[in-house]
């Protein structure tokens, strides 16, 4: 397969039929890249953990990119033309939101949709809906019906985790189109969620890399055997 793209954590190769097949190593970084270790066996933990949560978004009907499981490491998806822009989706105070205005982390919001440009050179600086659509990175409608399938996501995210002990704190998601249909796409794991214990609220998530605090696999480990319960 002819590889499309490599990125940090994941790879990207073309499959014959018009797909792609996307691959999880066993990579893990923090800072952008600045923080940077290979943990073996993480890549087969996010594999699982992300067809999970994808089989969630299609049984409640939210359209996204994936087809299939194919190995301990790697996915079929919908080939996609990712919008620019990393979208998260708030329930909980933390990381960058607290850093940007001074607020203490694990206190409850009501959700909150933020935007992002896709761009590790400028460290994915945070943009207003108005300058997307002036910059011309999307459209007003399609920002909109964006902004619903995220929301769209965190209601069923956020009720499946709590039926498996979980808190869904935040969570960011890209989003890509084909044959003019938006679709979820990239992953939804512990690498782009926080989850936090319902009851301690202790780290599930790639906190624990970031902020060195134990080890990450325990984490994920511990996520997985929640969801497959």
């Amino acid at each position: 397969m002819k590889l499309l793209q490599s990125g940090k954590v994941k790879s990207v190769y073309a499959g014959s039929d018009g797909t792609v097949t996307i691959e999880f190593r066993d990579d893990i970084t923090a800072g952008n890249g600045a923080k940077h270790d290979v943990l073996k066996g993480k890549g087969s933990l996010l594999n699982a953990i992300n067809a999970i949560f994808f089989k969630v978004l299609s049984s409640n009907s939210i359209p996204n990119h994936y087809i299939e499981k194919l190995s301990d490491n790697s996915f079929k998806a919908k080939k996609v033309d990712i919008i620019p822009l990393e979208i998260v989706v708030r329930n909980y105070t933390a990381g960058s939101l607290c850093k940007r205005y001074g607020i203490e982390s694990g206190r409850k919001i009501d959700p909150i949709v933020e935007f992002f440009v896709k761009n590790d050179v400028l460290n994915d600086p945070l943009i207003c809906k108005n300058v997307i659509t002036q910059l011309g990175i999307a459209t007003k409608k399609t920002l909109d019906t964006v902004e619903k399938l995220a929301l769209a996501v965190n209601d069923a995210l956020l009720r499946f985790s709590k039926a498996h002990g979980l808190i869904l704190a935040d969570f960011k998601i890209e989003v890509g189109t084909s044959n003019d249909e938006l679709l979820i796409s990239d992953e939804i794991t512990p690498d782009t969620c926080r989850f936090w214990d319902i009851e301690t609220h202790e780290s599930l998530d790639k906190d624990v890399y970031r902020q060195s605090i134990g080890n990450p696999l325990n984490a994920y480990e511990e996520v997985l055997r929640r969801l497959s319960r």
